[in-house]
C-alpha cells in the first residue's frame, strides 16, 4: 500500500510515517492488489489535539475515517480500527457491490459474528423548496441530524446536516 501522508501545522517525521504504514497494513488482508491502493493520511494540530483522517481509494469505494486524540500514535490506532470496523460491519454489502468491482477481499477468518443488517423503515417527504437559513430551522424544530430540501437559489435537492463541530454542512445533488 503506497501512502501519502501530510501535516497542517505539524512536521510528519519519518517514524510517524512508518507507524502510519505498518498500522495501515492491518487493512491489506481485506484489498486486493493492495500495491496499487494508496492511502492519504492528513494529520492536523488543534491545539493540544492532533486530527488524524484517513481515506483510501478504492475503484468504486472510498474509505474514510477521522479520529482526534492527544497523541498521534492512539489517533491513527484508533482511525485504523474504525476503517477496520467499517469493512467488516458492512461486509455482505461490500461483497454485493465487490462482484462488480473487485477491489476487495474477504478471504480472511472471521473474528466476530457477522450482524445481519437490512433497511427497517421507509418514509416519504414532501421536500419544499426552502433557502438554507430555512432548511437550518427545520433542521434544529424536528431535532435531526440531516433534513432534504429544495434549495430555493439553485432548484436543485440538497441535505443539511449538523456536523461534529456544531457548524453545518450542506451537500447538494448535480
Amino acid at each position: 500500500m503506497n501512502l501519502n501522508i501530510r501535516g497542517e501545522k505539524i512536521e510528519i517525521t519519518d517514524s510517524m510515517k512508518e507507524y502510519a504504514l505498518d498500522k495501515l497494513k492491518k487493512l491489506e488482508k481485506y484489498l486486493n492488489n493492495s500495491n496499487n491502493i494508496t492511502a492519504n493520511v492528513l494529520v492536523k494540530l488543534r491545539n493540544h489535539m492532533q486530527k488524524v483522517e484517513i481515506t483510501i481509494f478504492l475503484q468504486s469505494l472510498i474509505l474514510r475515517s477521522e479520529e482526534e486524540q492527544e497523541d498521534f500514535y492512539a489517533a491513527i490506532d484508533n482511525s485504523i480500527d474504525k476503517l477496520e470496523r467499517q469493512i467488516r460491519k458492512n461486509k455482505t454489502r461490500l461483497e454485493a457491490k465487490n462482484r462488480v468491482n473487485k477491489s476487495l477481499s474477504f478471504d480472511y477468518e472471521e473474528e466476530e459474528k457477522e450482524v445481519d443488517q437490512q433497511v427497517v423503515k421507509r418514509k416519504s417527504i414532501e421536500v419544499k423548496p426552502m433557502d438554507e437559513e430555512e432548511a437550518i430551522l427545520q433542521l434544529e424544530l424536528l431535532g435531526h441530524q440531516f433534513y432534504l430540501y429544495n434549495d430555493i437559489d439553485t432548484g436543485k435537492a440538497a441535505v443539511i446536516y449538523k456536523r461534529k463541530d456544531g457548524n453545518y454542512g450542506i451537500i447538494e445533488a448535480e
